[in-house]
Order: structure tokens, then sequence, then C-alpha cells
């Protein structure tokens, strides 16, 4: 199977946030704290992989988020 080759550099999605959720995930860019680490020494099919896995969680926070705004707040009894 013939492979594209890379002419440019796969960019670091670091978005400057720098700042962890509770489960070790970064609230800018959506890597771990392993992804983090070793961007720099992962060749692009593995960075392809981390900015797979990253628009993966980015999705799903957004939809717990939706969730979220979609259920109306509970409106207490009257009686």
């Amino acid at each position: 199977m013939l492979q594209q080759l890379e002419f440019f550099e796969i960019p670091s999605p670091c978005r400057g946030v720098c700042q962890s959720d509770s489960r070790g995930y970064c609230l800018g860019c959506f890597r771990s704290r392993d992804e983090r680490f070793k961007w720099m020494s992962m060749d692009d099919a593995q960075k392809r992989e981390v900015l797979r896995l990253c628009y993966r969680r980015k999705m799903l926070r957004n939809k717990k988020a939706q969730e979220n705004e979609d259920t109306p707040p509970e409106q207490p009894s009257l009686f």
C-alpha cells in the first residue's frame, strides 16, 4: 500500500490552557499527561492517533455539556 509523503510537521494541539480535568486530560487540547510529555518524541503516526483521540474526547465532552443544558431544571412542587 502506498503511503503519502509527509512534507509538514504535525503541530502540537496545545492551546496554552494547561489545566487538567479530574480524569487528567488537558482542558485546552484534551491530551493526557503522558501524551503531552511524549509529543516531541512521537512519530507522525502516533501524533495522528493522539489527535484522533483528542477529537473524540472533545466531542464526548461537548455532548455531555449539551445534554446538561438540554435538561430543564426541576421545578419544586407547590404541594
